[in-house]
């Protein structure tokens, strides 16, 4: 598709061969507007060089990179976050993490919490804004992901978290947390998915650690009961079709209080217990 001379916003819109939504987010984020203003001025002819770049970025959209990429931020729980191919898109099925972990939390209560495999910082930031006396530490294994994360909490102002270089447990040493919580890799080697749509132009091992998709989550749950305070909470998330294999490795460590939690979709999508 060549790029037209001259367009109003409402022509450029019609003509970018995309999703209404993809092509509304694309163009704000262009012209620097927000997607309201799109519709104030649908009728408005739009600079050169402005289409020329929105055209570029439609074509990249229908050549498969995901929109957050393209933008380079997603927002979640009311935080914009700045993402990059280093990091996972935040979605919406890992805000239902963050409502299991605030269950039961005072908005004054203070909490040592650790976030294992924070990626952009999503969970970790999200539960330190609304959580002020929470004391957070975020860990992955990948520094690229953790100078995302950095670069987020320092410009969203949120102080209360710390971010370390670790593969998993690996540099936390004997410290001991009243909650953890974990969006790990748990797709399966053999998914589909993983081919299709936004997440093949993910980091690839955020999203499957191989074979049935558990390696992650039993390192996690396993070795929890050795960095929780006497009742803390482990919170983790998991694939669609996990969610009682995943309960199964929570009683075979002798968590209590072993719950599920479902997405906004209806599928089970966290599981969390409580350390004896």
């Amino acid at each position: 598709m060549s790029t037209p001379d001259a367009l109003s916003v409402r022509q450029a819109l019609a003509q970018s061969g995309l999703a209404p939504l993809d092509a509304r987010v694309l163009l704000a984020h262009v012209a620097g507007k927000d997607r309201a203003w799109l519709i104030a001025h649908a009728g408005d002819a739009l600079p050169q060089q402005m289409i020329h770049d929105f055209f570029a970025a439609a074509r990249r959209r229908r050549d498969g990179e995901p929109v957050a990429y393209l933008t380079g931020s997603r927002e979640f729980r009311s935080l914009v976050l700045n993402v990059s191919p280093d990091v996972l898109i935040p979605r919406p099925e890992t805000e239902t993490l963050v409502d299991a972990a605030l269950e039961q939390w005072r908005a004054d209560e203070p909490r040592r919490v650790l976030d294992l495999g924070t990626g952009s910082g999503a969970v970790a930031l999200a539960l330190a804004h609304e959580r002020g006396a929470a004391d957070v530490l975020a860990v992955d294994a990948s520094e690229a992901a953790l100078a995302v994360a950095r670069a987020n909490a320092r410009r969203l102002a949120i102080a209360n978290v710390r971010f370390v270089q670790s593969d998993w447990y690996g540099a936390v040493g004997d410290a001991r947390f009243d909650l953890i919580v974990s969006n790990p890799p748990y797709v399966a080697a053999g998914d589909p998915h993983l081919g299709e749509g936004d997440l093949c132009h993910e980091p690839r091992a955020a999203l499957t650690p191989g074979a049935d998709g558990l390696a992650a989550l039993r390192v996690i749950i396993e070795a929890a009961p050795r960095h929780l305070v006497p009742g803390g909470r482990l919170w983790v998330e998991h694939g669609h079709d996990q969610g009682a294999e995943v309960r199964e490795l929570f009683a075979a460590q002798g968590f209590e209080d072993i719950v599920a939690r479902r997405d906004l979709a209806g599928h089970l999508r966290v599981a969390g217990g409580r350390r004896r």
